[in-house]
This record gives C-alpha cells, structure tokens and sequence, in this order.
C-alpha cells in the first residue's frame, strides 16, 4: 500500500513538472511576434502540455485525497525558480530559495500530518 502511494506521489510529482513547464512556453510565446509560426508553435506545445496535465491530474485524484495532490500543486512555484534559472539566467535569490524551502516544508508537513491522521474512512489506498 505504501508504496503504491509513494508511486501515485512520485508521478503527481511529475505531472506538476510537466504543468510547470507550460510556463516557459509562455514565456517564449511572448518573446515572438503574434501569430508567427514560433508563436503558434508555442501555444501548440502549452495547449498539448496542459492536454497532458489535465488527463495525468484526474488519474491522480482518483488515486489520491483531493487535498493531498491539490496541496503538492504549491511545487510548482520551485519548478518555476529552476525552470527560470535554466532557460532564461534568472538569478535565483536567497528570497527565492527561502520561499522555496517554505513552499517545500509546508508540503511536507501536510504529508505527514495526513499520514499521521489515518485516513479514517477514506477510500484511496
């Protein structure tokens, strides 16, 4: 049991890296004239990650409490730092690796307090 949901974690995990990563899309798209063939091309690759997010999300709650997987959506925020620094030098800030380490603390204290309370009468295993 527990490593099924360890499982279900780990690809809600990546799920939320390929919603993350729509974000660069869009930041390219914006980068590029309206319309222009790159620009389309963006919005085509955000249209399909977000196709992808949306089918890889209903798979995951059904295997997972609704607040457990909406609470880990918070990571995003820390694929936005990483995917800022790596495509586009952003610089990442002492602010930023603190409001990272905040957002990442605050997951996993929910984790543990939702293992920690048994989930009495949930039907996710």
């Amino acid at each position: 049991m527990k490593r099924k949901h360890l499982k279900t974690l780990l690809a809600l995990h990546l799920l939320l890296m390929v919603y993350s990563m729509s974000g660069i899309c869009s930041k390219l798209a914006a980068n590029v004239p309206f319309l222009s063939f790159q620009f389309c091309l963006y919005y085509a690759a955000i249209i399909g990650l977000l196709g992808v997010y949306a089918i890889g999300w209903q798979q995951i709650i059904k295997r997972l409490p609704l607040t457990t997987a909406f609470s880990n959506k918070a990571v995003t925020v820390v694929w936005g730092i990483i995917w800022g620094a790596v495509f586009f030098q952003e610089p990442i800030t002492i602010k930023k690796v603190i409001g990272a380490i905040l957002i990442i603390a605050g997951v996993v204290l929910y984790a543990r307090a939702d293992a920690t309370s048994g989930e009495e009468g949930s039907n996710h295993e």
